[in-house]
């Protein structure tokens, strides 16, 4: 299959037209017109003479591979807005001279007018009327021709001139989404310093190979995923997961490719050639979610394939009933019948999903959510539960000191430090980021597995661990009651001991993400209603932290399987459900909830099976996210709802005999104004995205 980039396609009907004959074609079954990315994908089989014939039936051109794809539309948006100037210059001043100038005078003018603005519609709905094919053209070449054949110049010259400029508002619409997702890919980088033998030179990002060692300066792009060997500098990752602040970075940090380097001279070996790198995947999947078909829009697909032959019918009746068995005239009944035609074009309720879908994906994308397609955004939007896994996710994923008992204040801290500074346990790490490490050192310091350590320190015998590790002499009821207390709230206890004594006892808890307690409180006030966290740990464990973050059920001691049935049974109780992980072990979980929500710096196999992906791997972002489906979910329906409601308040003015050539077009016009702009509004960011670090 090829790939190939188009200049022209401003019509999604358009599209699916040009599709469906190119499946006509010898080879062609698979072939695809992707209106949403502006793109074709055909067979190498297929002979693109033909092809290109189905294009310029549609004023649609391929574009070279080192073309300008932006400068080719704007060549054919000028053509139009300079034809439909000259057009409204010629009507105003028709308009304004009829009453001196002769029939045919007045006649030629608006017939020159409404030439320029209708002659590529009114050629493309001839050819369609030869072969009996009834779309947006043929509806309109025969209003046009109705209407100067009836002796109404003006209006016809307005519907001309007015679907024109409906033609190029259809297009502008989806121009801009396109534009937005552009900027995006912008960020791709094209060469890369690559070093040998201590000799920068410039190459191809695509011949750059595995352990390969680049050099990256002061305001250079990462041309792949690579990880640091000399030097150190801040780097800004918003290409990747749209945090904003730079990010600190010396040797032995990843690189993501597309980030760029801020300031200090890097070199860096590469751990992913580009197609395997992180941010070619994520372009590869935001331009496949481009073209998801949400159901809406399968919906809609189907609606208006029925719908404009239906209109043609509805146009002959209002034509012919009213003067055959109702003594209406003529003249008159074949005006509003030509007005039917006119209000009947299916431009704005075929735009009004597209736009808003590609909006979303590209909005959710700046802010470093990856959406895999606009299925899985409609998908967020009407979901009401939503299960996470703890640790990793509502956790930080490594351990802290949450709370501390001490009995002897001279020596608690300082026989700790000494014992645990040489450890390399995550325990180990946590307790000494709370106390600091001391000078001092224990002598004869020894590991017991699974209980703790031992050591002597001036003479003097001491213990830190678990409670196996501490002596039966050390023990007093206090310590005990203590010791219950912390592990009845879900704390590992860590409890440090002489001989004769406890020391004192550190409450050690994975520690909770900053903005977990935030995150469900606004999920809340998004609209989730049930808000579950399941987890391997163990039930008090899992209780103080539900009772912490205000999670609405938790289920507790879950092996990886369980947690898959978990997911089958809330979803066979209260209907779909979302998941958010991060490890393997969620994978499978992830795959089978309705909808898989993947933390970005989690596993790759988590991230491949997820539909969504947090790739700053902050969950502020889950809540703003929801917020932007709702709203997709929200402006697709709205523009549904007026596109058709306009078209019937017109057809039941048509019917009572009061529908306006200039009426139907403006309406059918302000739909397509309406929807393109309710669209587009989504791409607005607001001051709280740009915020969220």
């Amino acid at each position: 299959m090829a790939e190939f980039k188009l200049s022209g396609l401003s019509c999604a009907h358009c599209a699916q037209e040009m599709e469906a004959e190119m499946k006509k074609l010898k080879h062609g079954k698979d072939a695809k017109v992707l209106y949403n990315s502006g793109k074709m994908v055909i067979s190498n089989k297929v002979a693109m003479d033909d092809v290109e014939k189905i294009l310029k039936q549609e004023g649609v051109f391929i574009v070279e591979p080192d073309g300008d794809h932006d400068h080719n539309h704007n060549q054919g948006d000028t053509k139009l807005i300079v034809q439909i100037v000259i057009s409204t210059l010629l009507f105003f001043f028709a308009l304004l001279t009829d009453k001196y100038l002769p029939t045919w005078g007045s006649f030629s003018i608006y017939f020159v007018a409404a030439a320029l603005s209708g002659y590529q519609t009114f050629f493309k709905g001839l050819k369609n009327l030869s072969r009996l094919k009834f779309n947006i053209d043929t509806l309109m070449t025969v209003a046009l021709v109705g209407a100067f054949i009836i002796g109404d110049w003006r209006e016809g010259t307005v519907v001309a001139i007015l679907f024109g400029v409906n033609e190029y508002l259809e297009g502008f619409g989806m121009r801009q989404a396109r534009k937005s997702m552009a900027e995006l890919l912008k960020v791709v980088p094209k060469t890369a310093n690559l070093l040998k033998d201590g000799v920068a030179t410039e190459v191809p990002i695509d011949k750059l190979e595995l352990g390969d060692t680049i050099l990256i300066k002061a305001g250079g792009k990462v041309p792949s995923d690579a990880v640091i060997i000399d030097g150190k500098s801040s780097v800004n990752e918003a290409a990747i997961t749209g945090e904003s602040m730079p990010v600190e970075k010396q040797i032995g940090d990843a690189l993501f490719g597309g980030s760029v380097n801020n300031e200090g001279t890097l070199k860096a070996k590469i751990t992913a050639v580009y197609e395997d790198s992180s941010l070619a995947k994520i372009l590869h999947l935001v331009e496949e979610a481009q073209e998801t078909k949400t159901p809406t829009e399968l919906f809609i697909d189907r609606f208006a394939k029925y719908y404009t032959p239906i209109i043609m019918i509805f146009a002959v009746l209002v034509t012919i009933v009213p003067p055959l068995f109702f003594g209406g005239a003529w003249s008159h009944w074949i005006y509003e019948g030509l007005a039917v035609l006119i209000i009947g074009c299916p431009c704005a309720l075929i735009l009004s999903s597209p736009v808003a879908i590609v909006s979303g994906i590209t909005r959710s994308a700046k802010n470093g959510v990856l959406i895999k397609g606009g299925v899985f955004l409609e998908q967020l939007a009407k979901t009401k539960q939503i299960a996470f896994d703890k640790t990793g996710t509502l956790t930080e994923g490594k351990p802290a000191v949450e709370e501390e008992v001490i009995y002897d204040e001279a020596n608690f801290f300082r026989i700790s430090s000494m014992m645990e500074k040489s450890s390399g346990h995550p325990i180990a790490a946590a307790i000494i980021a709370r106390i600091g490490a001391v000078e001092a050192e224990m002598d004869d310091l020894t590991t017991i597995g699974g209980k703790g350590l031992s050591g002597t320190f001036k003479g003097k015998r001491y213990f830190l661990g678990n409670e196996q590790q501490i002596p039966e002499s050390s023990w007093t009821e206090i310590a005990r009651t203590d010791v219950k207390a912390l592990k009845d709230a879900g704390y590992t206890v860590v409890i440090t001991a002489s001989e004769t004594a406890i020391l004192g006892i550190f409450g050690i808890q994975d520690a909770l993400r900053k903005e977990s307690k935030d995150l469900v409180t606004q999920l809340h006030q998004a609209g989730m209603t049930n808000i579950i966290m399941l987890t391997g740990d163990h039930e008090k464990t899992a209780e103080k932290v539900a009772r912490e973050i205000g999670i609405d059920n938790y289920y507790a001691s879950l092996l990886p399987e369980d947690k898959l049935t978990k997911i089958g049974e809330l979803q066979a109780q209260n209907g779909n459900i979302a998941m958010v992980g991060d490890g393997i072990n969620d994978s499978p979980a992830l795959a089978t909830a309705d909808l898989g929500i993947a933390m970005g710096k989690g596993t790759d196999s988590a991230i491949e099976v997820a539909d969504i992906v947090l790739m700053q791997d902050h969950l502020g972002k889950l809540p703003i996210t929801v917020k932007i489906a709702k709203k997709v979910r929200f402006v697709v329906g709205f523009n549904i709802a007026f596109a058709l409601g306009l078209k019937v308040v017109a057809l039941l003015l048509a019917l009572t005999g009061y529908l306006t050539l200039w009426m139907a077009i403006m309406a059918d016009m302000g739909a397509t104004i309406v929807v393109t702009i309710f669209g587009l509004s989504i791409l607005f960011r607001s001051k709280a995205e740009k915020k969220i670090k």
